[in-house]
């Protein structure tokens, strides 16, 4: 689809990413396609569509861990292909699915490694590394979770340990792959009130189209690889579109209690 410049009137922000004409294969399938896209600067980006529909490798493009794309990707204006890993990881943090660890780190440790993209090999640590740490765990609520093994924190915690190892990553890019799967609807909202409380770009891909249309600015929705519509809610949660993609009956309407949408489907019916 063609790109559209969705910058406020009167804003001069730049673009933090912007992704022209991106496409990936993985052997003969074609994983994502003919992908356009611009990001400004604090914009709050949901991406959204059914399982297989590109989301997971958009984001994971987009954080440099697919290296093996054509076309370009931009971080603040410059081509991530000419980042090396480290100069990414100063530009953009990610929050991934999998959150528990092979071996035991304390939740201190694991918000540490935030401070590795700023610092120097074999740098030593110093006083403020450890002011920044508490500092960012204070912010997420989990300053008392400290010394505490990671592993043994819930999965609620967990995503904000590593939003706060984003925040003491100093990155301006918080990327976010379904961060409210298997929570419960407080740590829902908690995680992502919590990022967009973060005064950074957040892209982050979720299923919940509710949750998505009340904390973004922006849907980005994609169906097999491809963007096929992009705006705000009352723009992409059509109930046209979401019957298409979806292959379910649903109503769309306002949101009783918030700015977004509330989408019901029916369950047992088919469409298209």
């Amino acid at each position: 689809m063609a790109e559209v410049d969705f910058s406020v009137a009167g804003s001069p922000r730049q673009n933090a990413v912007k992704v022209e004409n991106l496409s990936w294969h993985v052997a003969e399938r074609c994983i994502l396609a003919d992908i356009n896209l611009s990001i400004r600067e604090g914009e709050r980006v949901a991406i959204i569509g059914p399982n297989g529909a590109g989301k997971t490798s958009l984001i994971k493009c987009l954080a440099g861990l697919h290296k093996n794309f054509n076309g370009e990707i931009e971080l603040a204006g410059e081509a991530i292909s000419r980042l090396s890993t480290r100069q990414v990881a100063r530009r953009v943090a990610l929050v991934s699915q999998q959150q528990s660890t092979a071996f035991e780190l304390l939740t201190n440790d694991m918000v540490r490694m935030g401070l590795l993209a700023n610092k120097p090999l074999l740098a030593i640590d110093d006083s403020g590394d450890d002011h920044r740490i508490v500092e960012a765990l204070d912010l997420v609520g989990l300053k008392h979770k400290r010394w505490h093994s990671f592993n043994t924190l819930s999965g609620g915690e967990q995503q904000r340990v590593l939003i706060a190892r984003s925040i003491v990553q100093s990155a301006k890019i918080l990327l976010m792959d379904e961060p409210t799967n298997h929570l419960d609807i407080f740590y829902q909202h908690q995680i992502l009130s919590l990022a967009n409380e973060l005064n950074i770009t957040v892209i982050f891909s979720i299923h919940n189209l509710e949750l998505a249309s009340q904390y973004a600015d922006r849907l980005v929705l994609m169906q097999d690889g491809k963007i096929i519509a992009q705006g705000d809610a009352s723009q992409v949660l059509t109930t046209e579109r979401l019957q298409q993609v979806f292959k379910l009956p649903c109503q769309v309407e306002s949101h009783p209690f918030n700015p977004g949408k509330r989408v019901t489907f029916v369950s047992g019916g088919t469409c298209g």
